[in-house]
């Protein structure tokens, strides 16, 4: 597996506050230095596939991306469907969670998290 950080080229973003939220749960839950995000889809959902999102290790078949100081790995695969995302954190009354504005998605679901594309 390599070790190379892809840098100039992030096919996801973060807003402000998914960013500043992302810090508090990696250090409310001590990550380790070895794992990084993983953002990627997989097939279920609603709508067709669903989003994922969550703290691991690097596989074989992922790349490596540093956005905005947080370590991203992405399966080259997935890049075709998140490109262009960002993610997004609500903290209000009627939603509160990670949300995805994903300009690839034909059709979302109610809840957000499933999509078609």
């Amino acid at each position: 597996m390599s070790t190379t950080v892809d840098t100039s080229f992030a096919p996801v973003t973060f807003s402000e506050g998914a960013a500043k939220e992302l810090y508090k749960l990696r250090d409310q839950q001590e990550i380790g230095e070895d794992y990084g995000l993983r953002v990627g889809v997989e097939g279920g959902g609603c709508a067709g596939m669903n989003y994922v999102l969550g703290f691991d290790q690097k596989k074989d078949g992922d790349q490596e991306f540093l956005i905005d100081g947080i370590k991203v790995f992405m399966n080259k695969a997935h890049q075709m469907y998140l490109m262009g995302m960002m993610i997004d954190w609500q903290d209000g009354l009627n939603s509160r969670g990670f949300t995805f504005i994903n300009p690839n998605a034909t059709s979302t679901c109610g809840c957000g998290t499933s999509f078609s594309a």
